[in-house]
């Protein structure tokens, strides 16, 4: 990583395991918050999935929600990152805020989100973006890009003037956190982690070491 430390403020370079907010999710608000001010997409974030068989991987996906219950993103349920978690219905998640310095990592079990929700999130996306869930098979090999502005064409003129349902395909996920990692880059690559488990009705917070 090449990231230098932050230097708009003291706070900024600071993470220590006595000071942190015990509740993990207004830790995370404070710096998402802080990461809005200073990268183009916060809500960037890695994917990291396994299949039946525990092959992992990984892929970069937008936080569309998140609160107490967990920390939302839409796809296609036939693609490969809803088929992994079909099969093996945990994940985690990495934030990573080059010019902070910083990471957060959260691990969690996931289930889909209720269709209500889906709906109100796909009718706030564009038209164009609503008709590229009916025209893409997500994951799904095709012949060209011309195939899939076809498909694309195709889905245009059927929806040419009318609404855009949210189709049975597609939805979100929502990942219930047990673990956060907080991390802020260090000097020598002397970094500081702080971490977050599950402790009775709260949470334990510790250091790691680097």
């Amino acid at each position: 990583m090449h990231a230098s430390l932050p230097a708009d403020g003291a706070d900024d370079a600071t993470l220590d395991e006595r000071t942190v907010d015990p509740d993990p999710l207004v830790q995370f608000r404070q710096w998402y918050e802080r990461a809005g001010r200073a990268v183009a997409a916060p809500e960037a974030m890695a994917l990291a999935t396994a299949d039946a068989a525990g092959r992992p991987s990984v892929r970069m996906v937008l936080l569309k929600s998140w609160g107490e219950e967990g920390f939302v993103f839409y796809t296609n349920y036939d693609g490969r990152k809803s088929r992994d978690l079909e099969a093996n219905p945990e994940a985690a998640l990495l934030f990573y805020w080059e010019p902070l310095g910083r990471q957060v990592r959260i691990e969690g079990s996931v289930t889909r989100t209720g269709d209500a929700e889906a709906d109100e999130y796909f009718a706030s996306r564009g038209v164009a973006s609503r008709i590229g869930a009916y025209a893409s098979h997500q994951s799904r090999p095709i012949a060209s890009r011309a195939e899939l502005d076809a498909q694309t064409a195709v889905w245009s003129v059927n929806f040419a003037g009318g609404d855009v349902p949210r189709p049975p395909w597609w939805g979100g996920w929502r990942l219930a956190p047990r673990a956060f990692e907080f991390w802020q880059l260090g000097a020598d690559r002397m970094h500081d982690r702080v971490a977050y488990e599950p402790s009775g009705q709260g949470w334990s917070v510790h250091r790691l070491q680097p």
